[in-house]
């Protein structure tokens, strides 16, 4: 072989291996022009949570829409690059609305626009709704909203995107293009022995707030077409989506029959009992006396669809009582009256959308609602007691309630009992026989539906144990300003109720989305350093603050002239003008004391933060450059391996 053979081989090998890298990008680039282009919905969700991949509701309302609909983001880049939390979310936001035009086949056109300050698209995002907010002290406006529209020109709005509501980012998003599918308002059926919508006899008696509707009647009137039903009605008319039936007493079997129907047909029922109903209790009746009958149910109903209510017990919880006055026997101004309480905080089921923005509600006098045993049905907790709780007999709370009493006798159990729950499941019909037989002299409607032994997919129920959560006295104020009415709240009843009418309404598309997984997700193992390293640091830190406490209070003492009060007044003024020697010597060791103890208060929150910081910096390089590092370590071992197999071929 020719001295000159080798270094020719080598750089024809050199020249292989240029060609075969530049061959590779090509068809890298090729491959991936050609995915682009023929498989454009074909994409990998390798997030814990599945964040980007789209939940069958939203597929249904996707794949359903009739008429093209406009998104416009609204979109400031000065926001992101101020505040990156918000140019993260943004890109989320992009995201999933990409994803939603990806599924639409086309039907969901997609705009983004930057609001920039002074310009015509500023003034177009105002006009449409969109909520501008100072970015730093300049006053700048800076935007980050969703409009839509249909054909029709409808409008729908998301204000502002903000990142704590991220993990029902997909359900508005869903509700917004549902709702310009859909722009007709929902109706919705109100049955009730309450008088929601108010009392005419009251106001015909023209006492001062008397027989006005309920405060919560009116806020539904702003987002429904709210309807009356009759306590003696035959069939629920086919154009309402839900059914409100609250405080039902005394209703006839065809009534009974017609809401069965109206479940099984797959309408949306919300159903709230009461073992005791405040509210009943609080009015006068025809004879002008309350009612002597206050609790309610729907037991023919819900025990045959696998729920119960029972009304012969009432839940007290000491966590959220209400503190109202006692008796004057009692000799207390003031005590817990633990049938009426607030639920909050771990209360409140933060995964539903329905409840997870609510700070409290308020129940009075409710009872448990619970699964029957060997029901088939999926039961969703929505609303619980605190572990603080108990039960008792209903007719403790029913004829003059004794709260001092109650509170004397309250033994926590350690139970959380359901207040407020839903239901989701394949019912099958309360009247497995059929329509029940009318009274003589009543005939059926000429329309009337044929009987249905079961419903015809997953039917969706909201069931509560307490009708009470309506009366606008346990959770609104309500003060007259110069002839109009202004509702203050005091607690979430009336925004609870609203949600869950409109999450009925959405049909099953809005009911089935559940909280996701928020795509900014902190580091647990540093939360988990900086809590041992706080409670660690803590007693430390604590104990240097008492001390300091503690040698600021005798350097006070000292400029004083005194030495904890043991000087007589006399002295004390003398002292004042005079320091001796040894009180000044005194003075400077307590100032040399304090800058050190200062010195060491800051060296243990240097440390309670050093550990943190460390572990922060060590998890950022390992993200950065854990990948790379491990690609190199894979190419250099393959290199080592092909060059120990090329030598073993020479040899």
């Amino acid at each position: 072989m020719s001295p000159s053979a080798t270094p020719r081989r080598a750089s024809n090998r050199l020249l292989y291996s240029i060609g075969g890298l530049g061959a590779a990008l090509v068809l890298a680039v090729s491959a991936n022009l050609l995915a682009d282009r023929l498989l454009p919905r074909v994409r990998i969700d390798l997030t814990e949570q599945r964040l980007y991949t789209l939940s069958d509701g939203t597929r249904q309302v996707l794949s359903g829409l009739q008429d093209p609909i406009t998104l416009r983001l609204f979109y400031s880049s000065r926001l992101g690059s101020s505040v990156p939390v918000y140019g993260a979310y943004a890109d989320r936001v992009k995201e999933m609305l990409q994803e939603y035009a990806a599924m639409s086949d086309g039907k969901l056109r997609l705009e983004y626009l930057d609001p920039e300050p002074f310009s015509e698209t500023e003034d177009r995002a105002m006009a449409l709704g969109i909520q501008g907010v100072p970015v730093d002290q300049s006053g700048e406006q800076v935007y980050f909203g969703l409009a839509g529209s249909n054909l029709l020109d409808d409008e729908r709005v998301l204000p502002f995107f903000q990142p704590d509501r991220e993990r029902f980012l997909e359900y508005d998003l869903t509700r917004l293009v549902y709702e310009l599918s859909n722009p007709r308002r929902p109706v919705v059926g109100m049955l009730s022995a309450l008088p929601i919508n108010g009392d005419p006899r009251a106001m015909m008696m023209r006492v001062p707030g008397a027989g006005q509707p309920f405060v919560i009647a009116n806020q539904l009137r702003q987002f429904f077409t709210l309807r009356d039903v009759a306590a003696d009605a035959q069939v629920i008319p086919p154009e309402m989506q839900v059914l409100i039936v609250a405080q039902p007493q005394g209703l006839p079997d065809s009534t009974l029959y017609a809401i069965d129907q109206f479940v099984m047909r797959g309408g949306k029922l919300f159903v709230m009992t009461d073992p005791h109903s405040e509210s009943q209790a609080s009015r006068p009746g025809p004879t002008g006396q309350p009612p002597a009958e206050t609790s309610s149910n729907l037991d023919r109903l819900l025990n045959a669809w696998g729920i119960e209510t029972p009304t012969d017990k009432v839940v007290l919880d000491q966590r959220g009582a209400w503190r109202v006055r006692a008796n004057p026997q009692d000799r207390l101004q003031a005590v817990d009256y633990l049938a009426w309480f607030n639920a909050n905080d771990d209360s409140l089921a933060r995964g539903d959308v329905a409840t997870a923005d609510l700070q409290q509600v308020t129940f009075a006098s409710a009872g448990q609602v619970r699964l029957r045993e060997g029901a088939g049905i999926e039961f969703t907790p929505l609303i619980t007691s605190s572990d603080h709780a108990m039960l008792i007999d209903a007719a403790k709370v029913r004829q003059n309630p004794n709260p001092a009493q109650i509170l004397a006798g309250f033994r926590g159990d350690g139970n959380r009992y359901v207040l407020m729950a839903r239901a989701r499941g394949i019912l099958k019909s309360a009247f497995p026989e059929g329509p029940p037989a009318l009274p003589a002299g009543t005939e059926r409607p000429a329309d009337f539906p044929a009987h249905r032994a079961q419903s015809d997919g997953p039917a969706n129920l909201v069931v509560a144990n307490d009708s009470d959560i309506l009366e606008d006295r346990f959770w609104v104020r309500v003060q007259d300003f110069f002839g109009q009415q202004v509702a203050t709240p005091l607690s979430d009843n009336g925004a609870l109720v609203a949600n869950l009418t409109d999450t009925l309404a959405g049909g099953d598309a809005l009911i089935g989305l559940r909280s996701r997984g928020e795509s900014l997700r902190p580091f647990g193992l540093v939360e988990d350093m900086r809590r041992d390293a706080e409670a660690q640091y803590r007693q430390t830190e604590q104990a240097l603050t008492q001390r300091l406490e503690a040698t600021e209070r005798r350097l006070r003492e000292l400029r004083q002239g005194t030495s904890a009060g043991t000087a007589t007044p006399g002295e004390r003024n003398q002292g004042q003008t005079v320091i001796t020697p040894e009180q000044r010597a005194e003075i400077d060791k307590a100032r040399a004391e304090i800058v050190a103890t200062r010195g060491q208060l800051r060296g243990v929150q240097l440390e309670l933060r050093r550990d943190i910081e460390a572990l922060e910096r060590a998890l950022r390089i390992l993200n950065i450059a854990a990948v790379p590092a491990l690609l190199t370590l894979f190419a250099l071992g393959l290199a080592v391996v092909r060059n120990r197999r090329r030598a073993a071929a020479r040899a």
